[in-house]
This record gives C-alpha cells, structure tokens and sequence, in this order.
C-alpha cells in the first residue's frame, strides 16, 4: 500500500479556509471588538515580518475563545458542505487515482479540525490537522499540541505512521510551510509540479 499526504488550502482547495471560517463562525460584535488588536498583527503579516503560524495562533485565540465547542463545530459543519465547490480539478482528479489505488490518503494541514473533519469524513480520508483545545465544552482558543505547520507537519506524519512500511509516499503542498512535508516524500508535487526532493 501508498500513503499519500495532501495540504488541504491551496493544494487541494482553490482558496485559503481559514480566513473565510472565521468570518463564518465568529460573531460580528467580537471581530469588531478584536480587529484594532489585530490590525498591527495583519500589517506585519503583509510585510513578512511574521509567519503564518503566527498569526493564525493569534487569530484563533481572539475568535474562539470562551466560545461553545459544541456551537462552533455545528458552523464547521455546515461550513464543511461549501467546500467541495472549491476543490481543484486536478486534486479532485489526483485524490480520486489514490481512492482507486487503495492508498491511504491523508489531509495533513494547519487548518481547523472544526470544519475538516467533516470534510475528511465525507470524503473518507485520514486527517492530521491544528485542533481547537476545549475545557468543559468550551474552547480556549488555543491549540492542542500548537499550529500544525512547517516542520510540525512533517513530525505528526512520522508520529502516526511508520512511513517505511508503505510501499511509496507521495506528498503534495503549494507553500513553504508544506517542503518538510514534501521532503518525506519519494515523490513530490508542488503546486501540482512534480519535483526532485
């Protein structure tokens, strides 16, 4: 059997995920009430002064925390059920060879388990992804075990899968945060190129 790793945001999907979740899930009064916080953090984004890691962590923090996991997992939910309109052809043509193959697929991505693991589910695919930590049902806004990017990528799928027992690996990414990831890999794709890792 294959294994075969996948970013979701860019690599699979046509868009980032992330950012529209969080305008779908988080109340209007709390973005209004966080945005003169985040505005500096979102400049210093723009100028690459700071990683996406980052401010992802930040921004979840300010979104979701105190809120219902319950609440918010209902809104991944139905947020999950817009998605397949902006998958790629050529990762939907890609995702499907592997279903074919009987390879293990799996979705290995700094997105939020809120809204993809109805997402994999649907679609029957393995998941590793940034988890939002809750205490007595509701969340803290941070993350369990931290963002699920760059070399976190990379050490997750070791973590979880003996990658010698697999016939081949395949990875697939579109950004910098994904070369770990990719360099797991006996063959590589990025941006849907393939490459020498």
């Amino acid at each position: 059997m294959n294994i075969a790793l996948f970013d979701f945001d860019g690599t699979i999907t046509e868009i980032d995920t992330y950012t529209p979740f969080i305008h779908f899930s988080v109340p209007k009064w709390r973005i209004l009430i966080c945005y003169p916080f985040l505005l500096p953090i979102i400049l210093l984004y723009k100028r690459k002064l700071i990683g996406g890691s980052t401010i992802r962590t930040i921004i979840s923090r300010l979104s979701f925390y105190r809120r219902k996991q319950s609440e918010v997992f209902v809104q991944g939910k139905k947020y999950a059920a817009t998605l397949n309109a902006v998958i790629k052809p050529e990762a939907k043509k890609r995702l499907e060879w592997h279903k074919q193959q009987g390879d293990l697929i799996v979705v290995v991505s700094a997105s939020l388990d809120a809204y993809l693991i109805p997402w994999c589910t649907e679609h029957n695919v393995e998941l590793i992804c940034a988890e939002l930590e809750s205490r007595n049902g509701r969340l803290t806004g941070r993350y369990i075990n931290g963002d699920c990017s760059a070399h976190q990528k990379a050490q997750r799928v070791n973590h979880r899968y003996q990658l010698s027992s697999f016939e081949k690996v395949y990875a697939y990414g579109d950004t910098e945060e994904d070369s770990q990831l990719l360099a797991l890999a006996d063959e590589a794709y990025f941006c849907w190129e393939k490459i020498t890792v």
